[in-house]
């Protein structure tokens, strides 16, 4: 496998971080990102198979990979959907593949968000997996805008080999030794950004009220 910056990071600063912090006897004990899931369900969609077309071409240029086909497991009268139609697009990223797209949406599709002001650390499902919610396409860098038919929004799953969110909570050093975090609140995010990858930001963000939730 390709090893992506990201992936070097991992290796080199995060899994010798935590072997010391969680008491591991073996560095493979350290929880990894497996998969990450990209999906996109268009079942309210009136030309629903045409929106699945649509998001089946937006999946493929945000992800480099050709996604399949989701169906409906049984039938609902009210979306005039019956059991087996076709409902939405998923694909699954391993590897090389899926290093880049973390490392892309850290850098770049994140910060697109509007009015961006952190990735919510709620959205964690208690055994270490991590979802959120992308509101249309048009804050990936691989879409043109002018070539947008429908806004089409997709749900990001980072599924991970940590029993519980406590495993997950990786902390990474930069090259002097200092300690950031991630996928916690937007100072931090933004400092493993800038520190790790040379980022320059455009506009500061507000203050975040801690009670206040974070969405996409």
């Amino acid at each position: 496998m390709k090893t992506t910056p990201l992936l070097q990071h991992y290796k080199d600063k995060v899994v010798p971080a935590l072997t010391k912090k969680l008491g591991y006897a073996n560095p493979h004990q350290v929880p990894r990102l497996e998969k990450i899931v990209v999906t996109s369900c268009m079942g309210k969609a009136p030309d629903r198979k045409v929106a699945v077309d649509d998001a089946v071409n937006e999946i493929q240029k945000i992800t480099g990979q050709r996604p399949s086909l989701t169906y409906s497991k049984k039938a609902v009268a009210n979306f005039k959907l019956r059991e087996g139609e076709v409902l939405g697009a998923r694909v699954t990223l391993r590897g090389t593949r899926m290093w880049e797209f973390l490392h892309r949406f850290i850098n770049i599709t994140a910060p697109n968000i509007r009015d961006f002001r952190g990735i919510s650390s709620k959205s964690f499902d208690g055994r270490g997996n991590y979802a959120c919610g992308i509101q249309d396409q048009s804050i990936f860098p691989e879409i043109e805008i002018d070539q947008i038919k429908r806004q089409i929004g997709f749900d990001l799953i980072f599924v991970t080999s940590a029993p519980t969110d406590a495993d997950y909570e990786v902390r990474f050093y930069d090259a002097d030794g200092n300690e950031v975090h991630m996928l916690i609140g937007y100072d931090e995010f933004r400092e493993l950004c800038s520190l790790t990858y040379d980022i320059r930001w455009v506009q500061e963000p507000r203050p975040v009220n801690e009670e206040e939730e974070l969405p996409l």
